[in-house]
């Protein structure tokens, strides 16, 4: 996600959390992320409810224990913008351990029915949580399906105090887009939401005539139905986080090209900003180009653009598809290029390595935002070394404000410590061991941890491992201290006092 933005409405819609029912729901067990170890038991263990969440500090109800996703199927039956329509969710999935129960996340909309393994299931809704138990309990390494059918409601939306502002269905004049991030895809469909949990999606979306539906992935259908409604299925090819997902219903016009070594790229642009935007989404395959010089191969099957025709002030690396709005592409180049260049570096990092926790969201943010003005400054932008200046200056006051680049919290998550923040860190590095090596660093992260999720202690280990050095002394006071180490190479740079 980029903060570089152009202005935009600033709607509040009140978003009621009280931390402490939060606190008192992590009572139970906290369990393991994905493709990581389960809890030692016995195949002749007795049954137990699954944890409602997996700890995360920042999100500690996010995601669910027990059991992990292997695909989700959605099932939507589009009818008009802001109009409840029928939605079902099929859930394939596996027992890490013998369930007695299970969650998933999942908030707002109107329950209709849950199935487990076509039976069914008992559920109750308790905040975001929806608790299923099945008819029977389910055996540790046992493949299963929950079905849940619901209305569902496009108007949904939370607000955040930070760069994410509004999230969740983003209406359109004539549809929607989906703004997921962090933890919106709980509105949209049930799921294990958290960035740890991967899995493919398959979407299968109809819509009235006239109206296309586009999602992250591959078209591998497109059906007329009798009454003229269009069923459209999408496949991501590969798995993705639920923050991640995207899903876009409108009047499209699909433009396709081509990018390095015969990459198919699909823009999605509203039928009447074609025009208007073709200047700059044509640059992708420049872009493309540029990062595989220093990241190395794309990591997906393909790559488009997915013009927001709304307000939305916020662009997102929703996998395959980076979601831009309109006002990105409609202003001046340097500014364009880098909301451009940052989304598309996160489908490098972020969304093929995914994080493990919120935490190592700066690993995320600040490989996006480097990238970005690093391109930016060989193409008619600001100065990096002037930006980096400028930032350090006020790095003491943004960890005190909005905590270290690898510490936020919950109200500070996406404040501008992880953005110019945590680009500071990586430049450091940079300083640090020089600019060879540290493109080695870079082009084996991405390469080590390719489809595979990452912390930030993984990052310093690889670090050292490939410059031949231990770099945890020097990175941990950059990443948790709360004060700015001395920058390398810059003795005359200064950090501003705190202030308040």
């Amino acid at each position: 996600m980029s903060t570089f933005r152009t202005p935009r409405r600033r709607a509040r819609l009140a978003l009621a959390a009280a931390a402490i029912t939060v606190a008192a729901a992590l009572t139970g067990p906290v369990s393991q992320a994905a493709g990581s170890p389960s809890a030692p038991t016995s195949p002749s263990a007795a049954p137990s409810p699954g944890a409602p969440g997996l700890g995360d500090p920042i999100f500690p109800l996010d995601g669910n224990g027990g059991y992990r996703v292997n695909r989700y199927l959605l099932d939507f039956d589009w009818q008009a913008p802001r109009t409840p329509f029928e939605a079902a969710t099929t859930v394939k999935a596996t027992a890490t351990q013998a369930l007695s129960r299970f969650d998933l996340d999942f908030a707002g909309n109107t329950l209709h029915t849950v199935t487990v393994d076509g039976t069914t299931a008992r559920a109750v809704r308790d905040g975001d949580e929806l608790v299923i138990t099945p008819a029977k309990p389910l055996a540790k390494g046992k493949p299963f399906t929950v079905k849940v059918t619901y209305t569902a409601d496009p108007t949904q939306t939370r607000h955040r105090d930070d760069a994410i502002e509004d999230y969740g269905w983003i209406p359109t004049p004539d549809g929607t887009v989906l703004y997921p991030q962090p933890n919106g895809a709980k509105m949209i469909f049930p799921s294990n939401d958290h960035p740890s949990q991967r899995a493919p999606i398959t979407f299968r979306i109809t819509t009235p005539p006239g109206l296309a539906a586009v999602a992250g992935g591959e078209l591998t259908g497109r059906a007329e139905q009798a009454d003229g409604r269009v069923k459209w299925t999408y496949d991501s090819e590969q798995p993705l986080a639920t923050q991640l997902a995207q899903l876009a219903i409108g009047r499209f016009t699909f433009v396709d090209s081509t990018g390095p070594h015969g990459l198919p790229i699909r823009d999605v642009v509203p039928d009447d900003l074609v025009a208007s935007t073709e200047q700059y989404r044509k640059l992708t395959a420049d872009h493309i180009a540029w990062l595989e010089e220093r990241l190395g191969p794309y990591p997906f099957n393909r790559y488009g653009l997915l013009v927001g025709d709304t307000d939305l002030g916020v662009a997102l690396e929703t996998q395959t598809l980076s979601l831009i709005p309109k006002a990105d592409l409609l202003g001046d180049r340097v500014s364009a290029e880098r909301n451009l260049v940052h989304e598309l570096t996160h489908q490098w990092t972020g969304d093929s390595v995914g994080i493990k926790s919120w935490s190592d969201l700066w690993l995320s943010e600040g490989h996006a935002r480097f990238y970005e003005r690093l391109y930016s400054q060989a193409h008619g932008g600001d100065s990096f070394e002037a930006t980096m200046k400028t930032a350090y200056a006020s790095h003491d006051q943004w960890r005190h404000d909005y905590g270290a680049p690898a510490e936020p919290t919950e109200p500070n998550l996406f404040k501008r410590m992880r953005y110019d923040g945590s680009t500071l860190v990586l430049y450091a590095l940079r300083e640090k061991v020089g600019q060879e090596t540290f493109g080695r660093i870079e082009r084996a992260w991405v390469t080590e941890y390719r489809g595979k999720i990452a912390s930030t202690q993984d990052y310093v280990d690889l670090a050292s491992q490939v410059a031949g050095q231990d770099l945890d002394g020097f990175l941990h006071p950059w990443l948790y201290g709360a004060k700015t180490p001395p920058m390398p190479n810059h003795p005359d740079w200064v950090v501003n006092p705190v202030q308040g």
